[in-house]
């Protein structure tokens, strides 16, 4: 049985620093050590997991900022769920809690950021959570390892405001269905339909289309990290693509509102609404 709960013991932590680094692949330099896990929480900071007997499976941490829209919110820092625990609900979890903890303390406004190619991320915040995303940060960690390695960290910045009618109607209903061709048939755009090279992997567009359509639809990979592994360049490729894309239509006053994917070949969209 799951328990969700915060962290409290310095063990706790250290267990902490052992989700990250199987979570993410990363090394000790990158992990938020137990030390500063303990600081934060002793200041304050919500910092809950997920725990199956005494392990734990999964953890979040969050911490009060301040933003240019609101006097006061909560900046999500991690999310991380052991590989043998993912896709069974437990970041869903940890992230509920969170949003109970932030709503106790009084706080309506709780950000984070994710690299937008990793599909099952976009799902998860996106499609799952209700988060919308407006903002583009280039190379914003710097270089990074494990999962990580290689790429450029630009990342999304999503907003989940946490008492608004779609992310309440989103946690109530679940994930909305979608389909392509009914989609294009009401008036959505593709604005980068990709093809496939001939090991089955996609490939963007030479050319990205410019857009005033109220709804349009921006296809990433449905697996980057199996394009990273067999492609590096064309991982590489899906970066520069996407980075233009994005800019452009954000500045344009596009906010990116839902996530699906289809079966057969395998494809994942964005939803940008403006």
């Amino acid at each position: 049985m799951i328990e969700i709960r915060p962290l409290q013991t310095h063990d706790e932590m250290r267990q902490a620093e052992e989700v990250q680094r199987l979570a993410w692949g990363i090394d000790d330099l990158e992990i938020t050590s137990v030390h500063m896990l303990h600081a934060l929480q002793h200041a304050g900071a919500a910092l809950l997991g997920a725990f199956d007997g005494e392990r734990l499976m999964g953890f979040c941490l969050g911490v009060l900022g301040a933003d240019t829209a609101v006097p006061l919110k909560m900046y999500s820092a991690m999310t991380g769920v052991l590989p043998a625990y993912q896709s069974q609900n437990v970041g869903y979890r940890l992230k509920l809690a969170q949003r109970e903890f932030a709503l106790k303390m009084g706080v309506r406004l709780v950000t984070w950021t994710y690299d937008p190619l990793e599909s099952r991320n976009a799902y998860f915040n996106i499609g799952k959570l209700g988060a919308v995303c407006r903002t583009y940060h280039l190379h914003f960690h710097g270089d990074l390892g494990g999962i990580n390695a290689g790429l450029p960290t630009d990342r999304f910045e999503v907003a989940w405001h946490l008492a608004d009618g779609h992310v309440e109607q989103r946690l109530q209903e679940g994930v909305r269905p979608f389909s392509l061709p009914p989609l294009l048939q009401s008036g959505a755009r593709l604005v980068n339909e990709t093809t496939f090279n001939d090991v089955g992997l996609p490939v963007p567009p030479s050319d990205t289309a410019v857009s005033d359509d109220a709804e349009i639809l921006v296809e990433i990979p449905a697996d980057i990290q199996a394009i990273k592994q067999q492609d590096f360049a064309l991982a590489q490729q899906w970066r520069l693509h996407t980075r233009t894309l994005f800019t452009q239509f954000f500045a344009a006053g596009y906010v990116v509102t839902d996530f699906f994917s289809t079966p057969s070949p395998l494809r994942s969209f964005y939803v940008l609404t403006r």
